[in-house]
């Protein structure tokens, strides 16, 4: 068995996997993260081996404990990677795009793939059909675009994902909901045109914790996996230790 370990911005996520199978999946805040940890291996005994990636500051006491009770393999840019890393900047690439991409490449051979993490931030991952990763995008993810209107204007109030009536909002509240959640609707279908435009049959996924929000209101066809970013560690083990 192994242990799947996702460390977001916010949260802690985590998967126990036998081959390819995802057996179960948690969800922790980083304060409890040890803690959750230490009781998926108490149940899952079995889960002898476990890989780790991390977009922010790693927590010390639970990489050194995965250490100590584990076989961990901690995702860095020196690991081996089933792409042709084509980034200008390469060493500035997140870690969890990386894993998406890697995931994409693996999970869909022999296809352009294009990932959309709707997380924090919104971020796109594309390699094409020569498992080549060309790039993407980062943009606020939607959360954030409520959080900037609050944050950075005298008078909007905080507000949180909601589907708006109309595109035509009919009071602050509701334009604010018209032009996060639109805005982004408009920017995700903007993106997958143009890179279906310049490559023919792109496989999209999308993934992140709004992505069952946005999936059922997205204009095209997309394959929605909110849990893409674990199977992509699982995958990236797999392939690692195949090599």
């Amino acid at each position: 068995m192994l242990l799947a370990v996702d460390i977001g911005n916010t949260k802690i996520k985590a998967a126990v996997f036998e081959g390819a199978a995802l057996i179960e999946k948690f969800v922790f805040d980083k304060e409890t993260g040890l803690e959750g940890i230490k009781k998926i291996i108490e149940n899952f005994p079995a889960a002898a081996q476990s890989i780790m990636s991390s977009v922010g500051k790693e927590d010390d006491k639970l990489l050194l404990w995965l250490k100590e009770h584990t076989q961990l393999t901690e995702v860095s840019h020196s690991l081996t990677f089933p792409f042709k890393n084509n980034y200008t900047t390469p060493a500035t690439l997140g870690i969890d795009r990386m894993v998406l991409a890697a995931g994409a490449t693996l999970q869909y051979p022999n296809a352009h793939r294009l990932v959309i993490d709707a997380g924090t931030c919104i971020t796109y991952d594309f390699v094409d059909n020569t498992n080549t990763y060309l790039g993407g995008a980062i943009s606020p993810g939607l959360q954030l675009r409520y959080n900037a209107m609050h944050t950075f204007t005298a008078k909007l109030p905080l507000l949180y994902a909601q589907m708006p009536q109309n595109y035509i909002g009919n009071s602050t509240k509701e334009s604010m909901h018209s032009g996060a959640v639109n805005g982004l609707l408009h920017e995700v279908n903007g993106f997958v045109n143009q890179y279906c435009e310049q490559y023919q049959d792109v496989t999209v996924i999308l993934t992140g914790g709004d992505a069952d929000f946005l999936a059922k209101r997205l204009k095209n066809t997309i394959f929605a996996n909110s849990n893409f970013l674990l199977e992509s560690l699982n995958l990236l083990y797999l392939y690692t230790n195949q090599k």
